[in-house]
């Protein structure tokens, strides 16, 4: 029967700014091997780059690291925005996270997180282990309760499995069917490493079809266009700007009417 095992990486110390990440790793990882599939936490990658900054203010701080608003919510909490990040990402809060960091501060996610995931990924097969490797922050998901860890970074790993034009078990044509594989890889590693265990690695097993070379597609190529998404906006913001452009094309008829006359 297909089957894989997953667990995490006990002895990752805290990491700060300029330590050497991958010397970090690899001493975790004496026993890595082909086809192991490293599953790392976004936050060790962003301390280890740098990305810690001050900030009295993660609002601005959001603000800063946002592209577009998709929608905003006030709540009992606060203010919750859901925006479009430098990474193309849509995710709370620009993936600016406050948590787990020294007060006065926040953790903003890796430059290129494909990047970082090819430096790993690359001196562990220097090293003679060709593994692949997924970096991970954790988001909600549309019309879905909670949260879930999902891949922002991979290098030498499939990220989706493209089954259309196959068959299914029935003989039935697949049309539409693409799992996203690194998002799969993330969930399942993210049971195991939690959120406050101090275990931001894991190693998923047994599922070495999955490994490619370093130069196949990223993360990146997990996040929609804008212009394919059939809900870029929230539903309070496509009202307004429905009634704006609606206005605006009344406002438009009304004076050529008074043109015309």
């Amino acid at each position: 029967m297909p089957a894989y095992s997953v667990w995490s990486v006990p002895g990752i110390p805290e990491i700060t700014a300029g330590d050497d990440l991958v010397a970090v790793l690899t001493e975790a990882l004496p026993d890595a091997a082909d086809g192991d599939i490293l599953v790392i936490s976004s936050k060790i990658v962003s301390k280890a780059e740098g990305r810690l900054i001050p900030a009295r203010d993660r609002e601005q701080a959001i603000t800063d690291e946002t592209v577009r608003v998709v929608a905003t919510r006030r709540s009992a909490t606060g203010l919750t925005r859901i925006v479009e990040n430098r990474l193309g990402i849509v995710q709370a809060a620009a993936g600016v996270d406050a948590s787990n960091v020294p007060p006065g501060h926040v953790l903003l996610l890796p430059v290129d997180p494909d990047a970082s995931a090819r430096r790993i990924a690359a001196a562990f097969r220097e090293r003679g282990a060709r593994v692949g490797v997924v970096i991970t922050d954790t988001l909600g998901r549309p019309w879905r309760i909670g949260q879930t860890d999902v891949a922002i970074g991979a290098a030498g790993v499939r990220v989706i499995d493209d089954l259309r034009g196959t068959r299914d078990a029935a003989g039935r044509p697949l049309d539409v069917t693409v799992p996203a594989v690194a998002d799969e890889l993330a969930a399942a590693a993210d049971l195991v490493k939690g959120k406050a265990a101090s275990l931001p690695v894991a190693v998923v097993r047994g599922l070495g079809h999955l490994v490619t070379e370093l130069d196949a597609p990223g993360a990146r190529a997990l996040v929609r266009p804008a212009e394919q998404d059939m809900f870029r906006l929230g539903s309070d913001e496509a009202y307004d700007e429905g009634y704006r452009d609606g206005y605006d094309a009344g406002y438009r008829e009304s004076a050529e009417d008074d043109d015309a006359s």
